[in-house]
């Protein structure tokens, strides 16, 4: 489902921990991190596709978080032709994302990255607030800082105040993790449209 200028209609999500770190997941068999993104479904609003795609991506339920803030209107990217699938090429631009900050007010064992059977993400970390616009992909780059931006105005109001410390890292047993780990300098994109 794109509109007339050739946009998805997407939701991406920045889960906060008590400490106002934010959740950053690495994309199954890749070097790429990111947060949660998805597609709205025709009939869906903006915050019930946030709920579900919370659901597959990361296995939180809307019982494991408080909705803090949403981007006043769309936020848009476009993507590189390259990574464009060949038979969506002239009709699709990229992505227009509506943004969700969300505090988790589960625990971090509540996180199941295997709840379909198409998992998204093989591992997570929790990071500073900023950290993420030092790594995404360079065409995501100025939606993520928008996003960031636009909702770093309800941080104070939202926790205890940021504390900075190393990530913590959360991820699949070895066995079934791809052999490379770690958060690389220059994340590699991620599939499109998602």
């Amino acid at each position: 489902m794109l509109d007339r200028e050739g946009f998805r209609p997407n939701v991406g999500i920045i889960l906060l921990n008590a400490n106002n770190e934010v959740w950053w997941g690495k994309r199954v068999r890749e070097h790429s991190w990111q947060f949660p993104q998805g597609g709205i479904k025709h009939g869906e609003t903006p915050e019930q596709a946030m709920f579900r795609e919370l659901e597959e991506e990361i296995g939180l339920r809307a019982e494991h978080v408080k909705i803090i803030g949403r981007t006043r209107d769309w936020l848009r990217y476009e993507v590189p032709d390259h990574f464009i699938k060949r038979e969506v090429r002239g009709h699709y631009r990229g992505q227009k994302q509506i943004w969700f900050l969300l505090r988790m007010v589960g625990r971090d064992c509540d996180v199941n990255l295997r709840g379909t059977s198409h998992p998204e993400f093989d591992a997570w970390r929790w990071h500073d607030y900023w950290v993420p616009l030092d790594v995404v992909i360079e065409f995501k780059r100025e939606v993520y800082q928008q996003a960031l931006q636009e909702l770093s105005r309800f941080l104070n109001r939202a926790g205890q105040g940021a504390r900075r410390h190393e990530p913590t890292a959360r991820a699949l047993p070895a066995h079934k993790k791809p052999a490379a780990s770690g958060l690389p300098p220059n994340a590699a994109p991620a599939p499109e449209p998602k």
